[in-house]
């Protein structure tokens, strides 16, 4: 069974946020007020984060295949036929994309917030 489009996305997104959890997740509960020493508990996923970034890589790299490269095989009169649909779905995916990028890169430029 494939996975289609909104489930490579949602579960791209779920695994970019356990891959960031260690680093990411203290500077957010910071940046919202939320602190506490039970925060450095997080660092317990930093040796899952590998797995969760090449999770993470597969369920975009899928969406994206779905989105851009597979052939779609639609009747005339679906919503798929519609080329506005397909846009739409390709402005979501790059709008989902693009934060998930950066939760994965977060290791990179995290000592510019500590």
């Amino acid at each position: 069974m494939a996975i289609g489009t909104k489930g490579s996305l949602a579960a791209g997104v779920l695994a970019a946020l356990g891959a960031s959890a260690c680093c990411a997740g203290p500077l957010i509960f910071l940046l919202l007020g939320i602190g506490g020493g039970w925060a450095s508990n997080l660092i317990a996923f930093e040796p899952y984060s590998p797995y969760l970034t090449a999770l993470t890589v597969v369920f975009l790299g899928a969406a994206f295949y779905n989105l851009y490269l597979r052939r779609r095989a639609c009747a005339p009169g679906d919503a798929c036929a519609a080329d506005r649909v397909l846009r739409n779905q390709r402005i979501l995916f790059w709008l989902v994309a693009a934060p998930v990028v950066l939760l994965l890169t977060f290791p990179l430029y995290a000592p510019l917030f500590y």
